[in-house]
């Protein structure tokens, strides 16, 4: 090509001929021009005019590249620019920043300012010490016991002062030695003895380098130079090395290879030095400010405006990866390859690293061409990409870039292999892809899929508004007809025995019976407990499954209905819950299901559960298009793509395994608040911990130093003591605790990464004292002074009960007293119902007894009376002698009295006591009153007649005061 008289080195153009012939005539006007015109400005402008003119046409250069993780200064809250970068043995990350030292350890950056507040140049970290120079300024930091590091400097010991705006750009340490390199000297620091050795220069130090233990340096204008014994040597003078700035010297068998910032290598062996034409041509037009030569004998080259540079052991170019592709800045200046092999970059604007090494790599579409991958597929030796933007497709091998298939713009949905061929499902209705040709098939607008229809030559696809059935033609495939009786939506369906599943997000799956032809729907049902957001079907070994939040459900047929699965419902749950997508793998016999933490495949195993794998990459990182999540097998050991909202992720299950890896406390802080510096009240991790009562409150820092982009650790804590159990798992590296209570405690927090447990736990264990007025010497006190109020108060507790019992013995007594009382009231009471019983019945006699005496005396009377009128009164005065002697008046009463005084004791008493002036007569009167006796009952019995009786009856109401208005008989009754 024409470029190519201008250039002959330019290889770096092979992308242009993989464009279409009208895209490469514009690609290579524009090079063309831009090679031409030499200025910076013109060259610029023609590369931007150059891709503007490109991307109409779809064109995007694909690369698959490991993952990039960058970090800006709003991360680490330090200056811009980073000038070098090294680890310890404990994997912590030191970075030469503008503000100062930066210490990464995984989970929190950590920024030191430099003892005079200038810009950190250097950083090397050798055995326990991170040595820095920065400007007029060199020493060393150590961690102490609190986490924190301290600077010892190396520079005051000096006894002739630094040069005047010197800088320190270089350390390198070598046996017992330590070296520093500033532009105007090298100065040789002996450890052991704390001297130094000082290597003046008349001309500028651009840089100093280490190789198999030897130090080399350059002076510009004077050329290479080796110090041996303590001595500089001149080693090369040819001009270039006298004029280019060298950026690193490898070694190289029985060499040394040297790389130039703008000419490139050279190979130096036996006093000879060769140009490496061929990597040269490669980086021509390049400027290289950093490089390193990483473990397995491959190059970094780190540029000042094109990013980084990668080569390989043949120094054949590799890749490049700049602000297009990854970076967030395309000026290197320095490179740094850790423990574990990630590449550290040193940007003018952050930090990078990149996992060189990762079963994951990127093809990320900055630019927004592709855009969101909803669908992929590998078809006939192609890759094809059906995303919002169109349809795109690249050839499997090479770096070829992806280039849009005329008449696809728009919405693609889905991508399927079927009968040899490759359908697309797209916004405008179902296409054919052949090669680079898209061939629309007709009919409806809108395809969501396309299967294909078990035991038939046929294809059913679901659309916007339904389903319909495909046939094959001569020159292709036609739509035969729709499915008729069925309008919905139709994105997610299967087919079982005789039916047809639609999944329906917000009414349900719908159970279609249709005929043999294919033709009509003759039943449709709905199941609405099945239904929700991103839920989906898919058909797994012959059975149809559905997922939701719920789980994972297989339709049983037996109960025409679906039924939860236990197994593959643990793949998530409610609160991981993102999509029920099940994307198919090939033959339909595993597939991946997607959830907030992880994507996880199924397979078939020896037992009748499925096998699980669990991929721990999370959604923040896939950044996939939820609920149309797309991963394909790209057939070859165990690699697949994953469509992402930006391009897709090329993942090999076979190689993911995380290394072993331990979780360590960073810094904790006593008796702060949680809007402290984490840096205040800092405490000594090392040994077990005495605090205060005051000194309740602690925020405890952790970390996990292991540096991927797609892995996050995670940290799980526990403070025996207080809470046995674990918390939850979080990717937060620090805990507060605030207000502990008295007593012992233990810390321990282990953490997380890929699925994989930490190999150890790290505790710390602490206890706080209680106050002052809980300690030994008071509880002592407060024992004595418990007992000796015990004591009192038993001693009054006593005496009150004492009194109580006196009270309570007197109040039992009273009690007593007074139930005696109430027992003799209540014996006298008896008593006197007795008595009053036995008067009753006594009076009853008396009353009785005494009509039976009137009634005697007047039979008496009545027979005397005849007795003295009978006309024969012979013999009858000794009968009537002694009808008056029972007639006898005083007898009668004699006897009346007895019964009288043994019914009624007190009557005569009380009668004499009121009334004392009464005769014997009345006492009589009285007693038959008291009897209630009528004045014709008493006359008999005082032999008396009726008449007499009112007369005595009369005589007595005086004696006793009695008025008119006083009945007599009442007044000796109540008596």
């Amino acid at each position: 090509m024409v470029r190519n008289g201008f250039c002959e080195n330019k290889e770096w153009f092979w992308w242009v001929d993989k464009l279409p012939k009208a895209v490469q005539q514009v690609a290579n006007y524009c090079i063309l021009d831009a090679l031409v015109d030499h200025t910076m400005r013109t060259n610029v402008l023609r590369t931007v005019f150059c891709w503007f003119l490109l991307l109409p046409f779809g064109v995007v250069v694909a690369q698959e590249l490991p993952p990039v993780q960058n970090f800006t200064p709003l991360d680490y809250k330090g200056g811009n620019q980073n000038w070098g970068m090294d680890q310890t043995p404990e994997k912590l990350m030191y970075v030469a920043n503008n503000l100062g030292l930066l210490e990464f350890n995984g989970a929190a950056w950590t920024l030191y300012p430099s003892p005079n507040e200038t810009i950190v140049r250097s950083v090397r970290v050798i055995e326990d010490k991170i040595f820095t120079g920065c400007y007029r300024e060199f020493g060393y930091w150590q961690p102490g016991v609190e986490g924190v590091l301290s600077y010892t400097s190396l520079s005051a010991q000096l006894k002739e002062p630094l040069l005047e705006d010197e800088e320190f750009w270089n350390i390198v340490g070598i046996g017992d030695n330590i070296i520093f390199q500033s532009l105007s000297r090298i100065y040789i620091y002996n450890q052991s003895g704390g001297s130094f050795n000082i290597i003046e220069s008349d001309e500028t130090i651009v840089k100093m380098f280490e190789v198999d233990d030897r130090i080399y340096f350059q002076r510009i204008n004077q050329g290479v130079f080796v110090i041996e014994d303590g001595r500089t040597r001149l080693l090369l003078a040819d001009g270039i090395f006298q004029t280019d700035e060298l950026v690193n010297i490898f070694a190289s068998g029985d060499g040394i290879t040297l790389l130039t910032r703008n000419n490139g290598f050279f190979q130096y062996r036996q006093g000879e030095v060769e140009p490496l034409e061929d990597v040269n041509s490669l980086l021509a037009g390049y400027t290289v400010y950093s490089a390193l030569q990483l473990e397995e004998g491959s190059f970094a080259l780190g540029t000042i405006s094109n990013g980084m540079i990668f080569l390989n052991q043949n120094m054949e170019w590799e890749y490049q990866i700049n602000q297009n592709n990854g970076l967030t800045n395309n000026t290197v200046l320095a490179i740094f390859e850790d423990q574990d092999n990630n590449l550290w970059l040193g940007l003018d604007y952050g930090v990078s690293y990149i996992n060189q090494f990762s079963p994951f790599k990127e093809f990320e579409d900055q630019v927004g061409v592709i855009g969101s991958v909803y669908a992929a597929a590998i078809h006939d030796g192609n890759l094809y990409l059906g995303t919002n933007q169109g349809l795109f497709f690249k050839p499997m091998e090479g770096v070829d870039a992806f280039m849009m298939i005329p008449g696809t713009k728009g919405q693609v949905w889905s991508l399927k292999v079927l009968r040899g061929e490759l359908f697309g499902g797209h916004h405008n209705g179902t296409l054919i892809i052949r090669g680079n040709r898209a061939i629309p098939v007709g009919g409806p607008q809108g395809t969501w899929d396309i299967k294909a229809l078990e035991g038939t030559d046929y294809l059913l696809q679901g659309n916007y508004d339904g389903l319909y059935v495909l046939e094959p033609a001569a020159d292709g495939w036609v739509i035969r007809n729709k499915l008729s009786g069925f309008q919905n939506s139709s994105r997610h369906f299967e087919m079982g025995e005789g039916k047809v599943f639609v999944n329906h997000e917000y009414k349900g799956v719908f159970t279609l019976a249709v005929d043999d032809a294919f033709t009509q729907v003759e039943q449709v049902s709905i199941d609405t407990l099945l239904k929700g957001t991103n839920s989906s079907l898919a058909k797994y070994k012959g059975e149809v499954l559905y997922a939701c939040k719920n789980g994972v459900y297989t339709y049983q047929d037996e109960q025409s209905a679906f039924v939860r699965n236990s197994t593959l419902s643990t793949i998530y749950t409610e609160a991981d819950y993102v999509s029920g997508k099940m994307a198919l793998v090939n033959d339909d016999s595993k597939f991946w299901m997607f959830s907030r933490e992880e994507i996880v495949l199924v397979t078939s195993s020896i037992t009748a559960e499925p096998s699980l794998k669990r991929v721990p990459i999370s959604l923040n990182v896939r950044k996939d298009v939820i609920e149309y999540e797309t991963i394909i097998d790209m057939g070859r050991n165990g690699d697949y793509i994953l469509g992402t909202s930006s391009g897709y992720i090329v993942l090999d299950v076979s190689e993911i395994e995380v290394a072993d890896f331990q979780v360590n406390l960073s810094k904790i802080s006593k008796g702060i608040n949680q809007y402290h510096s984490a840096t205040q009240n800092l405490i000594d991790k090392s040994v077990a911990g005495d605090f205060t009562h005051q000194e309740n409150n602690f925020r405890i820092h952790f970390y996990t130093p292991e540096y991927y982009k797609f892995f996050t650790p995670t940290y799980q804590y526990q403070l025996s003591g207080f809470y046995d159990v674990w918390s939850d798992w979080t990717t937060e590296s620090s805990v507060f605790f605030e207000n502990l209570p008295p007593g012992d405690y233990t810390f321990n927090v282990r953490s997380q990464i890929g699925g994989k447990l930490s190999e150890n736990i790290a505790t710390y264990s602490f206890s706080i004292a209680p106050p002052w007025y809980f300690s030994t010497l008071m509880i002592a006190v407060y024992v004595v002074l418990f007992i000796a109020i015990s004591f009192g108060i038993h001693s009054l507790y006593r005496k009150y009960y004492r009194n109580q019992q006196q009270k309570l013995i007197l109040a039992n007594q009273r009690e007593l007293e007074l139930t005696k009382i109430q027992s003799e009231k209540e014996l006298i009471r008896v008593k006197n119902e007795q008595l009053q019983k036995e008067f009753k019945d006594k009076s009853k006699e008396l009353a009785a007894s005494t009509l039976n005496l009137v009634k005697k005396n007047e039979l008496l009377r009545e027979i005397k009376e005849q007795l003295i009128h009978a006309e024969n009164q012979k013999n009858l005065a000794p009968v009537v002698s002694i009808i008056d002697e029972n007639l006898n008046e005083q007898g009668n009463w004699e006897m009346f009295k007895e019964a009288f005084d043994n019914a009624d004791t007190e009557f005569f008493k009380k009668l004499n006591e009121l009334h004392p002036n009464l005769s014997p007569n009345d006492l009589k009167l009285c007693a038959y009153l008291r009897l209630n006796l009528s004045s014709k009952e008493i006359a008999p019995l005082l032999n008396i007649s009726p008449r007499s009786v009112e007369i005595k009856r009369y005589r007595l109401r005086k004696k006793l005061n009695l008025t008119n208005d006083d009945n007599l008989t009442n007044y000796i009754i109540n008596i």
